[in-house]
């Protein structure tokens, strides 16, 4: 009995053993994915344990890792690829448009017929809006692809938005869109980057100038968010789910939008660490940001 005894204290302190050495493998797994589960290293996880099935667990892991690291590699390759080839496409439209429109004013100086003067009308509108897009594509291609270049400094956000609207407010008015404005006296300051904060607000306000049902209301709240608001009966919750992808218009069929203006909104404000969402209630568009 004593035996029988004896041997069961010793399988029971053999399994202890056993437990404390899977557990303590377990926490170095752990601890090994946090570190090198990273997409940006090649370095793969290891084990210390000789239990079988742990390290057919951490074999399988590390051949995930590789696959999903792979994938990611490919990915950025792309992606930088195709961003350069649209900024060296985009610069190379540059130069022939902006000739085509020297040209274009050399004629208008000379004697034409008021039909030839109607048909040149055409051609320089379809010219500066090829420029227009072309530029937005640039910039935007070269904003994706480069390093941020300015130092964040306290940016006075009420004072930046409220010179937006000042400067948009002539084009609301023309187009009939009623605004209505409710900023907080409450000072909102924040260490921002800031061409990146009125670049934001001017897209924005654009946006609204664009595809507003005829109202535009604009808040800016003592929590400091930034609220715009517009009737655009439109859209829908998918649309307003795609409206900051890339090049991605509610209509196709306009001419004067690239798709690019509130992915650089979304963009830029990922930079400042502003999460920024848009939402879609009883046909109003409603896009927030939280600086």
């Amino acid at each position: 009995m004593e035996i029988v005894l004896i041997v069961l204290i010793g399988v029971i302190i053999i399994l202890l053993i056993k437990l404390i050495v899977l557990k303590k493998s377990v926490r170095d797994i752990r601890s090994d994915f946090s570190l090198y589960g990273k997409l940006d290293t090649n370095t793969l996880m290891g084990v210390s344990c000789g239990d079988k099935q742990l390290r057919l667990l951490v074999s399988d892991l590390n051949k995930t890792l590789k696959t999903l690291r792979e994938s990611y590699h490919m990915y950025s390759s792309g992606d930088r690829e195709l961003k350069t080839a649209i900024t060296n496409m985009a610069h190379d439209l540059r130069t022939p448009l902006t000739a085509i429109l020297g040209y274009i004013e050399l004629a208008e100086r000379t004697d034409m017929s008021e039909d030839v003067k109607k048909y040149m009308g055409i051609i320089k509108e379809r010219a500066l809006h090829m420029k227009k897009l072309t530029e937005e594509l640039f910039e935007y291609s070269v904003i994706t692809t480069e390093e941020i270049k300015e130092e964040k400094s306290p940016v006075f956000v009420n004072k930046v938005l409220e010179d937006c609207i000042m400067n948009y407010y002539p084009a609301l008015m023309e187009k009939g869109i009623e605004v209505s404005v409710d900023i907080t006296e409450e000072r909102i300051e924040r260490l921002l980057y800031p061409s990146y904060v009125e670049r934001i607000f001017t897209n924005l306000i654009s946006n609204g100038l664009k595809y507003s049902d005829g109202d535009l209301n604009i808040t800016l709240t003592d929590d400091k968010r930034a609220i715009f608001t517009n009737k655009a009966s439109s859209l829908s919750l998918v649309s307003v789910g795609r409206l900051f992808d890339r090049f991605y218009t509610v209509d196709t069929a306009r001419k004067d939008s690239s798709g690019l203006g509130l992915s650089i909104v979304r963009t830029f404000a990922e930079r400042m660490d502003c999460p920024v969402e848009a939402r879609y209630e009883d046909q109003n568009l409603i896009i927030e940001i939280k600086f």
